[in-house]
């Protein structure tokens, strides 16, 4: 048979030049490349590798090593992610610390003062108001938690000798009574209270976790602080040098408005709870230093922080005066606007602004998640996140006409 005779046979030959030349090239291979492996896949019978993304199947024990392989290794990862969960927690913490902190040490900078030795003031100054502060409200708060666990029968007693109960029982039925008996009764047993923290041991491993982590955040939130420059500088040379001028801009506008934004928390929960101490105090309300200490941690939580506040503050001088009750409502209520038009926009002037929704659903799975802590971090972390949007993403987009 003659070497036309199998040509003709056979098909025309793919291995010659003019022939894989006519071959239409793969898109993302090379004419000349993709063609060649395509005339050696048909030759051995395999699938063509520019046509087919399953090629590879035709190893099926290889792939499912592999598949099996980075099914475990993600599995290891996700598993150890889990277990560092309280670790990473402490390092978010304690970062959004050193960001609040920071503010602070750039303003003794400003006056001609070393940033160690500003750390060391403001840590010193903060030391000493933390302890100071607790040296003088602890034993306080203590003492007025145990009078008011004894004062309950009593305050519950004159509420039900008030016209605001006797209205309730005409409306309501005689039930009313017998929910304050049972609120009674379950506030006044000590073993509800730590059947609510999982019983005595589970109580004081809870404190004691607690006294470690804050040691831990304040320990990993001072390297921090002396670190953050050198942080924000390896940051940004992990860029494209095209890029780094951008990033360091966003870096510096995000540390800023972050530090901006929790240090005006701090200050806003502050004048709450020295607004709640007074009002309690004029109008001689049960238990003012402890409400306002209720005050300053109830209100950290971003937006419905006060209100709740209002409605927990509302509820205690109910059951001690309902008119001193009425009048705190109001008085309370008052400051809530105050707070809002005159002193939020002057304090946050420094942070990033977030929409009302966003400031809602961010406070809400930072809740959820982590609890106040949690609600507290979400919202400069939705700032961070509304500002690249805003100076990166969208000017991306804007570009492409």
């Amino acid at each position: 048979m003659s070497d036309a005779t199998a040509s003709s046979d056979t098909g025309p030959d793919v291995s010659t030049p003019q022939v894989a030349a006519s071959i239409p090239a793969p898109q993302g291979l090379s004419a000349h490349g993709g063609a060649e492996t395509d005339a050696v896949a048909r030759r051995s019978g395999e699938a063509l590798p520019s046509r087919t993304f399953w090629a590879s199947l035709n190893h099926p024990f290889g792939v499912g090593f592999f598949l099996t392989l980075g099914g475990l290794a993600a599995f290891v990862v996700g598993l150890a992610i889990s277990n560092l969960s309280t670790v990473i927690i402490y390092v978010v913490f304690a970062l959004f610390f050193a960001l609040g902190l920071d503010p602070l040490v750039r303003l003794l900078e400003r006056h001609a003062i070393t940033r160690a030795w500003s750390i060391v003031i403001v840590y010193t100054g903060f030391a000493l108001v933390l302890v100071g502060v607790l040296w003088l409200i602890i034993p306080t708060v203590v003492q007025q938690i145990t009078a008011f666990v004894r004062d309950i029968p009593r305050l519950i007693t004159e509420f039900q000798a008030s016209d605001v109960f006797a209205w309730l029982k005409d409306n309501f039925g005689d039930q009313v009574g017998d929910i304050l008996k049972q609120i009674q009764g379950f506030l006044t047993d000590p073993g509800n209270i730590a059947a609510i923290g999982g019983g005595v041991v589970q109580v004081g491993v809870t404190i004691g976790t607690t006294i470690s982590g804050i040691i831990i955040i304040l320990v990993l939130s001072l390297y921090f602080l002396a670190s953050l420059p050198a942080m924000k500088e390896s940051f940004t040379r992990l860029t494209p040098a095209r890029n780094r001028e951008k990033v360091a801009s966003l870096t510096e506008q995000i540390t800023t408005s972050i530090g901006g934004y929790l240090g005006g928390m701090v200050v806003l929960a502050f004048f709450n709870s020295i607004v709640a101490f007074l009002l309690f105090l004029i109008l001689q309300l049960p238990f003012p230093l402890l409400m306002a200490v209720g005050a300053f941690c109830i209100t950290l939580i971003p937006l419905v922080g006060s209100v709740l506040f209002w409605i927990f503050g509302s509820i205690i001088a109910l059951f001690a005066n309902p008119f001193a009750a009425l009048i705190f409502a109001i008085g309370y209520l008052v400051y809530m606007q105050v707070e809002a038009y005159v002193l939020t926009p002057r304090v946050m002037n420094r942070a990033v602004s977030v929409p009302g929704s966003l400031v809602v659903i961010g406070a809400l799975v930072g809740g959820t998640l982590l609890g106040l802590l949690g609600a507290l971090v979400a919202i400069p972390v939705t700032a961070s996140i509304l500002l690249i949007i805003k100076q990166v993403l969208i000017p991306r987009q804007d570009a492409k006409v």
